[in-house]
């Protein structure tokens, strides 16, 4: 009797746990897609500029102490600008990004929305890798920021900070999206580090 009685219970359970792994799966996989776009369309920012300065761009391969990964790397000689212009796309891109998911969904945080959540994470999380390498100097030659700091004749740390600085701020913007200012100084910086093409 207490055997029959407590089927139900159990079927009841089983059903409860597997719509929650699937979401689990669904979010998991929602969010490393969301990522894989940031990163696709960093570098498509780049591709970007390549092609219109007609820089002959080639996939090279390069490793992070000993982490392979690739860069997209113009063959065709650059002026300074076009080499500025180039290098920054790729951080253009995400803070455009960053700019309109906050825009648009202030409390993107409290959403259930994982794919935006992973684009969102991506961007921070490049620009946080980025300007440690920058901090450093460190990493293969055709980094970003080491081309940013190059072409502009700015030390390559302060381009550190300029990348550095609307990530902590929009991730200022995410946990507390009623906080007016973080927004206008995460703006100001991104609309600077554009600015620096005319240095």
């Amino acid at each position: 009797m207490v055997a029959t009685l407590s089927l139900p219970f159990e079927a009841q359970a089983r059903q409860q746990q597997e719509p929650q792994s699937v979401n689990r799966a669904a979010a998991v996989g929602g969010f490393l897609a969301g990522a894989a776009v940031g990163l696709l369309a960093h570098e498509s920012g780049h591709l970007f500029f390549d092609v219109i300065f007609d820089a002959d761009p080639e996939v090279r391969r390069v490793d992070f102490h000993g982490i392979p990964f690739f860069a997209i790397s113009p063959q065709a000689p650059l002026s300074d600008r076009e080499e500025f212009t180039v290098s920054s796309a790729g951080f253009w891109v995400q803070h455009a990004t960053n700019e309109w998911l906050l825009t648009r969904r202030p409390r993107l945080r409290s959403e259930r929305a994982p794919f935006a959540k992973g684009v969102f994470a991506f961007n921070i999380g490049a620009s946080a890798a980025y300007s440690g390498a920058a901090f450093a100097r460190t990493g293969p030659v055709e980094r970003d920021t080491r081309g940013m700091a190059s072409s502009s004749g700015t030390d390559e740390r302060w381009i550190g900070a300029l990348i550095l600085a609307p990530a902590v701020l929009d991730t200022w913007r995410y946990f507390d999206p009623d906080a007016k200012l973080p927004i206008w100084l995460s703006r100001a910086v991104k609309i600077l580090g554009v600015l620096l093409i005319l240095k």
